[in-house]
Order: C-alpha cells, then structure tokens, then sequence
C-alpha cells in the first residue's frame, strides 16, 4: 500500500488501535513551558501518578521571561510565580530544565530544533500550538491542551483520532523580496484560516525543497493559522546537515544509521491525499496582513478586499482600515522582528543586511528578539548586534517577547505594529494594539521608512 510521509510516521508511532476508533499514538518528545504545565503537574501530584519518562522531556521557560535583565528578579508577579513553578516541578520530576540565565534558555520551538533535539521521523508534543513548527524536520508535530500534558506525563502516550491528509504544493520561482513568511501567508490568505480543519499537510514541491531548515520551520509553524493540525516536510540533505553536529544529535555511526531511516521519510509515488492543492510560485508577492486573523492578508501593493461579511467590518473597524483601501504609506510606529516563527539566525541576517548602512525613521520603535541565547551568541559574534544599534534598533534578550504580550513587551493601544509573528488578534500584541503580520525583510524596509512602502521596487 502506497503511504503518505504522514502515514508513515504515524503508523510507526502506534501502540495499539481502537476498533472503528482513535489509535494510541506513542510520544518520543515532550517539550514544556511554564504556562500550560502546572495544571498538569498538579493533577498527577493530586492522583497520585508518577512522571512515567521524564527523560523525554524538555523544559525551558519564554512566555513570561522579560527581555531586558534577565539577570534580576522578575519584576510581574504572575510571570514570576510561573517560572518559579515550573523550576520547582522540574527539579522535582527530575526533568531537564533550560531556565534563565542558562546557555540554551530560549523559545521552546527555536532550542529543541537548534539543539538537535527535534530530529526527522519523531512524534513531537507541547502545550503550545506553535509544535507545529517541528514538523520541518518530517516529524508529527502538534500543539496539546493542558489534560492530554497530563496524559503524556503519565503514559508517554495521547489517544488520538488520526487526522485526515492534505498536501500543498508549490512550485515555480519566487518573486525578489519574497521570504518564507510571505508563502505561507499567501497560501492562509488564498485558502482562508478554515481550510486546513482536520487535516494534517503535507509542503511539497520546488518552492519548499529550495527553503533553508529556518524558512521550513517558518512555514510549518504557521500551519495552525489555517486551522490545520500540524504541517510537515519531507526531510533531506537540508535537514540531515542542519542536524548533524548539533549538540542532542546522533553522532558517528549512529548518525548514519539514522540518514538511511530518515531517507524512507518521504511519501510514495500513487500515495493519495484527501486533499490536494496546487500553487504557482509566481503569483506570491510579500503579504501583510489588514485584519485580526492571519488570513485576512493581502500582497504588499493590493488595496483590502471589499467584503459584506459583519466579522470583516469588526475587524477592519478594530484596525481602524477600510475595503478598497491600500496600506501603503500608513505610518508605522512599531516593528518588532522575533516569536518562534521569525527568531532565527537566517532571519536576522536578513534584516541585518537590509539595513546596513541605513537608519530606522525617528518615529519607529524597533524591537529585535532573539529565539534563544545561542541565536543571540550567533549575532554578537557575527557582527549583527551592531549592525541594528547602529541603525537604532532595540536588540532585546531572548523570549516570545511582543508576539504575545505576557510580558513587558506590549504595543500600546491604537498603534501599529509590523510583526513578524504568527497571530494578529484583537489585543495579541497588548490591550487594544494593531497587528499588521509580515516577513522580517518586510519588517525591515518599514522600519527605515517609517511607513509602509512597496520595497521591492528598491531591490536589485
């Protein structure tokens, strides 16, 4: 029987099936932050239920870490009761925790890629609905609500209805000035934040096997936003030389044994999905988003769409935009480049080139986010972190930061902010602030100009 990538992952990671029901999948990774894991913690603690592999945990705090003095107490009550706990869970449960101040403190879905801890072939759990961003490597990667942590913690096992399969293809060449980010954009804003429900997808095509391990897991991460339940692709020598090396990572003959498995990871020629897409590489231009959910996006010089639809006037009321009209020369006050979708190395580097020799406008505030220490390491050492200060960029620690606004990092209300993170919800970036959701480069160019300009008239 020809399988599916997806098949084929999931099918090895059964333990046993349902009749006519869902199938006990078996979890080779559990990672875990300090917001969605008490609940869990506290509930095994109250039945009386030991941790059954904590070695196949890995926990770090970022939520609710600041970004300025990390070397000092957290000032927010809230963020640091949460913190506290799940170091005190952690010793407890003897679980690997990467907390502040640690080398591999970081977002949890930027250190288990860079650590070589996310490896293809695996089936990959959090509290968090950003897992999916794993599935880069050809893993099953998903988000998990607080009772089914609980339920890894005891079993190392979820019982699970296996998901329907999609497959999205894009081939062809991308346009200048079109990033990863900008792909996956498009394809939410064509498909809408619906069009994924129940399914797991599979990226397929030039456009994707062409993408560096950064610009997949962009990608993937974002395949939440149009309601699927995770995004995966294939892994090839991309992905086995990101993971050689890496500090987690199967070393010598081991290593080698695990390329000739991972080599299998791909799907059959005939192999049938439920759903299939196909997309020209061509028709993709750098997207912003005009509303309060990721698909409500348009290409950089597109005017907002007109619509009859209520949710539409509510949203475009809350940004305070209107149908017809052209972002285009809408001043900007605030950038912020981070989250697990857009904290990389690779995506600094983009920025940093774009803005070398250049300054911010006097009326941006400009926010630079590490994904953990060891990309904050990479810029120092590469000469990145000057390169931003000297265009008057603010270069923050490691943290989810102004994706989320759990901690310090909150754009006022009223303001716009051009993120490059993943969700544009009413209040996401703060009580009453405006998302406008773009790729770093995008980022970047409106940064230096203060406004929202059609940069890629200005690339050579």
């Amino acid at each position: 029987m020809k399988k599916t990538l997806f098949d084929k992952v999931w099918d090895a990671h059964v333990v046993e099936s349902v009749t006519n029901g869902p199938d006990i999948l078996y979890i080779d990774k559990h990672l875990i932050h300090e917001v969605t894991s008490p609940q869990a913690f506290n509930e095994l603690e109250e039945r009386g239920i030991p941790l059954f592999r904590p070695k196949k945990i890995v926990a770090t705090a970022d939520h609710n870490t600041p970004t300025l003095n990390q070397h000092l107490p957290i000032k927010d009550e809230m963020s640091r009761k949460q913190i506290e706990e799940l170091t005190i869970n952690c010793h407890k449960n003897n679980i690997e925790f990467y907390g502040l101040g640690h080398k591999y403190n970081g977002i949890v879905h930027v250190i288990a890629p860079e650590l070589g801890i996310t490896q293809p072939g695996m089936t990959i759990v959090c509290g968090d609905s950003h897992t999916s961003t794993h599935g880069a490597f050809g893993t099953i990667a998903f988000g998990i609500g607080t009772s089914q942590v609980a339920q890894v913690f005891a079993s190392q096992c979820l019982l699970l209805e296996k998901p329907l399969k999609m497959r999205i293809n894009v081939n062809g060449k991308l346009k200048k000035g079109v990033l990863p980010k900008d792909v996956i954009l498009y394809i939410i804003a064509k498909l809408g934040t619906n069009s994924g429900t129940g399914y797991f997808c599979e990226y397929a095509g030039n456009v994707f096997r062409e993408m560096s391990m950064e610009g997949r897991m962009t990608v993937c991460n974002m395949s939440i936003e149009m309601g699927a339940r995770g995004g995966l692709i294939a892994p090839d020598e991309t992905t086995f030389e990101y993971v050689a090396g890496r500090e987690f990572a199967p070393k010598g003959e081991e290593f080698d044994a695990k390329v000739a498995y991972w080599k299998t990871l791909v799907t059959d020629e005939g192999a049938v999905f439920d759903k299939e897409i196909d997309i020209d590489a061509e028709e993709i231009e750098p997207m912003l988003t005009y509303g309060t959910n990721p698909g409500m996006g348009i290409k950089i010089g597109d005017t907002i769409p007109q619509s009859t639809e209520a949710s539409t006037d509510k949203a475009l009321a809350y940004m305070g935009f209107d149908s017809g009209q052209s972002l285009l020369g809408t001043p900007i006050n605030y950038i912020f480049i981070g989250s697990c979708t857009n904290s990389r190395i690779e995506d600094f580097r983009t920025v940093a080139e774009y803005i070398n020799g250049k300054r911010k406008a006097d009326n941006v505030t400009a926010l630079i986010v590490p994904g953990s220490q060891q990309v904050a390491s990479e810029m120092k050492a590469e000469g990145l972190y000057k390169i931003f200060e000297d265009a008057g960029f603010q270069v923050r620690q490691p943290g989810c930061s102004a994706c989320l606004a759990m901690n310090d990092d909150k754009i006022p209300a009223e303001e716009y902010c051009v993120s490059t993170s993943n969700r544009n919800f009413e209040g996401r970036q703060g009580p009453g602030a405006r998302t406008i959701l773009a790729s770093p480069l995008t980022a970047a160019a409106i940064a230096i100009e203060g406004k929202i300009i059609d940069f890629t008239k200005n690339l050579n």
